[in-house]
């Protein structure tokens, strides 16, 4: 079997994409079965930890592809600066903040349905982060948000402020039981 033959990895991004990200696009992978059996439905990596420099390139992406994002959820202490909501497309978009800690952003459109998308920490090389949004995506993956960062090498080795809640489990941030 020559090198042409030998199949590719097709779970991972192209080297390209890393080069050719232009500001203010988002780098975001979804899940793409109709089934939502693992404990992510995707990946998002962020160039930086400016929410409103970064949220609005992820809010029309998800929005081509989901429909209407009506709030997002996130760990207060992994960002620099959080507004209660932003006007993203015309739309209103509601921030909701945490002291989680989980590497995670919660999506909701509608009136309940979420989706958690790993995050990638901004720092990450192109290696770890196209591993973890690749480990992410993958419909067996029943890994946390923060061992898949421990896993690719991507982990932040941010400090949980004193007194902040454990990780709370899929159920309890989909708002079910």
């Amino acid at each position: 079997m020559s090198d042409a033959d030998t199949p590719r990895e097709v779970h991972l991004l192209p080297d390209a994409i890393h080069r050719a990200v232009k500001p203010g696009t988002a780098l975001l992978r979804l899940v793409t079965t109709h089934t939502r059996e693992g404990n992510l439905d995707g990946a998002w990596w962020p160039r930086s930890r400016d929410i409103g420099a970064e949220l609005p390139a992820l809010v029309t992406a998800l929005t081509e592809y989901l429909g209407p994002v009506v709030r997002v959820g996130l760990d207060r202490d992994a960002w620099e600066e959080l507004p209660t909501r932003l006007i993203i497309d015309d739309r209103i978009v509601h921030i909701d903040s945490f002291p989680v800690g989980d590497d995670t952003i919660l999506i909701t459109r509608g009136d309940r349905d979420l989706f958690s998308l790993l995050v990638v920490p901004p720092h990450a090389t192109p290696d770890a982060a196209r591993a973890a949004m690749a480990r992410a995506v993958r419909v067996d993956n029943l890994a946390p948000a923060e061992q898949i960062l421990i896993d690719t090498g991507t982990a932040t080795g941010r400090a949980r402020p004193s007194g902040a809640e454990g990780p709370q489990t899929g159920q309890e941030r989909r708002g079910t039981s």
